[in-house]
């Protein structure tokens, strides 16, 4: 398969997205190309990460001085004293700005290394491998950086810094498990349903060979997924207005984690998927949303063999939980919690505050069914 690639252009930063099968055996043939050159790198791993693989990478590329370490990936993790584990090292080993970190693995891992990398002396130079379907087609791409705070809620506490590199192995989601793929699938769907109407119907079409990683269907459908990103990301690199689209869900979604404690009951994938679920409901609810589209966007969720659904995780006592978290969600600027709705596919709706009261009684009468 021929190496394909993106450009992003934003102010910060123009970067590539390369994707690729055994895109490691091109990984200094790329660095040369991109002319990304260091003289130390620290790679960060998930621990999930077979050891050859973290071996085979760490010798393959081109550095005076190596350095890895270990992480143990989880939303508990992703924190302040674990982003200080990773500075404490960079000075440890005297790295300087010109030097570079690189993650290997998920998104917990991207978000907490890009976030080191943007506050060490400022900024130095910083490589994403994402391993997971997750972070391949969304966390390692538009430079969001953050760590959770685990009162308060998720990715509060973060910078805006675009790598210098995202490398895209295919081969890399053979090692995941269903409830893996359908985590990263959620955001292939999410970008479907505020993108085009076009991309919404490949996926209803090739799911099922999507799913079972049928490699020209799901690299179309990562690239796509990303080329969705990217241009959001171009026209709104902050999050100032456009951007917010890439939150269809994530309100609902991150609430549901955060009253979850962030436990393996419910990962960041299916809280996406059933953020989704109650947005389109939500936007059914409120009359922007036809029956019709409503029922088509249900159907399609039914073909991942998603079997959770929000009341059979919360109950009627966990609401004001839930809406504490929206509350606390990055995009409100009032009082109000402010969602992104769907008029239509392809048509989302941003910048509507809604009162917790409101949302609250929808909770009540749509989903917890009490």
């Amino acid at each position: 398969m021929k190496i394909k690639s993106l450009k992003v252009n934003t102010k910060q930063k123009k970067y590539s997205i390369y994707f690729n099968n055994n895109l490691v055996n091109e990984i200094n043939e790329i660095l040369d190309k991109e002319n990304l050159k260091f003289e130390k790198f620290l790679i960060v791993y998930d621990s999930k990460i077979k050891k050859h693989t973290v071996e085979e990478i760490f010798k393959k590329i081109k550095a005076t001085k190596k350095f890895k370490l270990k992480f143990f990936s989880s939303e508990a993790n992703k924190n302040f004293k674990n982003v200080n584990l990773v500075i404490k090292y960079l000075l440890k080993e005297k790295f300087s700005r010109n030097d570079c970190v690189i993650s290997l693995g998920g998104g917990i891992v991207g978000d907490l290394c890009s976030f080191a990398a943007s506050i060490f002396k400022r900024g130095t130079k910083f490589i994403n491998i994402p391993t997971t379907l997750l972070a391949q087609v969304d966390a390692s791409i538009g430079g969001k950086t953050g760590v959770n705070d685990k009162k308060h809620g998720k990715n509060l506490i973060g910078t805006f810094y675009q790598p210098d590199l995202v490398l895209i192995d295919i081969n890399f989601l053979k090692t995941l498990n269903t409830r893996e793929l359908i985590c990263g699938y959620a955001e292939i769907f999410k970008h479907s349903l505020i993108s085009s109407k076009q991309n919404f119907l490949y996926l209803d079409k090739y799911i099922k060979e999507i799913l079972l990683l049928k490699r020209s269907y799901l690299t179309k459908a990562v690239i796509d997924s990303c080329k969705i990103k990217k241009e959001v990301v171009e026209k709104d690199e902050k999050e100032k207005n456009l951007r917010q689209v890439l939150n269809l869900g994530h309100t609902f979604g991150h609430a549901f984690e955060a009253a979850c404690n962030y436990k393996k009951i419910l990962n960041h994938g299916e809280a996406v998927i059933l953020g989704v679920k109650t947005a389109v409901k939500f936007s059914l609810n409120k009359k922007y949303l036809s029956k019709t589209t409503y029922n088509k966007i249900m159907m399609h969720i039914e073909k991942i063999d998603f079997k959770l659904s929000v009341n059979k995780i919360f109950k009627k006592k966990d609401i004001n939980r839930i809406l504490s978290f929206m509350l606390n969600d990055k995009k409100n600027v009032s009082n109000k919690i402010n969602l992104v709705l769907l008029k239509g596919i392809g048509s989302p709706i941003i910048n509507k505050p809604f009162h917790q009261s409101e949302i609250k009684k929808f909770f009540l009468k749509e989903l917890i069914n009490l």
